[in-house]
């Protein structure tokens, strides 16, 4: 067979092919688009029944769709911030514990008027004067000067006129508790440290931890941004104490996250992180301890340290419980040798006939008395104010 004719014929099988497979595929695809558009077409139709449906449906009657749905997850709306306290102004304050040391039915000032207000006073009654400052802890070496300053008084020797006498007493009050001293807070000076740190000793049931709190509330009311430091871990209850002092007035405390943990530590933590949050006051609360303990009072010590490596401290204040008398003394130098103390605060001191121990610890140490609580309430810290101490006792 010629080859242009089996050319011809592999062309002729090889066309019909193709045109027998493209009429398949031509049918297969209209096919394919009849059913996707009948389906379609019938989704359409039954979208439109249910709208139908749903609107024909009586009122108030759900779709068994809605009514198997879960109920929607009620909102909850955030707790509200606790309320944080303003405290009291400075200012205020000492007015008000100069009012509540003048009621306080103080024995010390009275006794002490009552003897020097007599006439032609004797040996006797000086005697008396010498022994009631002594009673009322104002130290031996501070009484004898007094009551000589008072006998070489032209006021008191002689006709005496109450008046006179009780100036004249006042005068000499004054002198000896300190009226040109500067009994400002460190924190409270120009160019003070910012964070300055203050380290709160004493022993225990002075009310160290409480003062610390209270204090915390006078820089507060001030506008100072504070920061605490528990470190106190031998006492269980101390941080949440002082937590409890500081979420009053949104003051936060930096503590350990267990019980009996290392003091110093927490010193450090705390001055780091006031450090970083640029507080203007750190307050470091320590456990109370006992003068006579050496390794606890090399803890102190210690603590001052380890916070110096962040900060400087720039306060010390020793807390004495003014009814302790001589013995808050004793404590006080051992205090001093420690750990160096710049300040006193007193609690306690209710204008009871230990009120003169505000004389013998200053006297005795050459640092101020700064801070006076005369009360339980939060506010009741003040600085202490000479001349509202003196006229409190002789009212």
């Amino acid at each position: 067979m010629d080859t242009n004719v089996m050319i011809a014929i592999v062309a002729i099988v090889v066309i019909a092919a193709l045109l027998l497979i493209g009429g398949w595929w031509f049918g297969k695809s209209r096919k394919d688009a009849v059913t996707k558009s009948t389906e379609a077409a019938k989704a359409k139709a039954d979208e439109r029944l249910a709208q139908e449906e749903a609107a024909n449906a009586p009122s108030g009657e759900q779709t068994k769709t809605e009514a198997e749905a879960p109920p929607a997850a009620p909102v909850q709306e955030p707790a509200p911030a606790p309320a944080v306290e303003v405290p009291e102004s400075a200012g205020s304050r000492i007015q008000r514990l100069k009012a509540k040391l003048a009621k306080s039915g103080n024995p010390f000032g009275k006794v002490l008027f009552n003897i020097l207000a007599k006439d032609h006073l004797s040996e006797s009654d000086w005697e008396d004067v010498e022994d009631t400052l002594l009673l009322a802890d104002v130290g031996a070496e501070a009484s004898e000067q007094l009551v000589e300053e008072l006998r070489n008084d032209a006021r008191i020797s002689g006709q005496s006129d109450p008046a006179e006498v009780r100036k004249a007493l006042r005068d000499k009050l004054l002198k000896l508790v300190g009226t040109d001293t500067d009994r400002r807070l460190n924190a409270n000076k120009e160019g003070a440290n910012k964070p300055s740190v203050i380290i709160m000793v004493g022993v225990n049931g002075t009310g160290k931890t409480t003062t610390a709190g209270k204090l915390s509330r006078l820089f507060v009311a001030d506008g100072k941004r504070v920061m605490m430091g528990a470190a106190d871990t031998f006492r269980a209850a101390a941080a949440d104490q002082l937590e409890t002092w500081g979420a009053k007035v949104g003051v936060p405390v930096v503590r350990s996250d267990k019980d009996g943990a290392d003091p110093a530590s927490v010193a450090f933590e705390a001055s780091e992180q006031a450090k970083e949050a640029h507080a203007d006051v750190l307050i470091i609360d320590t456990a109370g301890r006992l003068q006579n303990k050496a390794n606890l009072m090399d803890e102190l010590g210690k603590i001052r340290r380890v916070t110096e490596k962040n900060l400087p401290v720039d306060e010390v204040l020793l807390v004495l419980d003014a009814t302790t008398g001589q013995n808050g003394m004793a404590q006080a130098k051992v205090f001093a040798e420690a750990i160096g103390i710049t300040g006193v605060v007193l609690s306690k001191l209710d204008g009871s006939a230990k009120g003169g121990i505000v004389i013998s610890v200053q006297k005795e140490l050459g640092v101020p008395v700064k801070l006076v609580g005369l009360g339980e309430g939060p506010d009741d810290l003040a600085p202490f104010d000479p001349e509202g101490f003196v006229d409190g006792i002789l009212a």
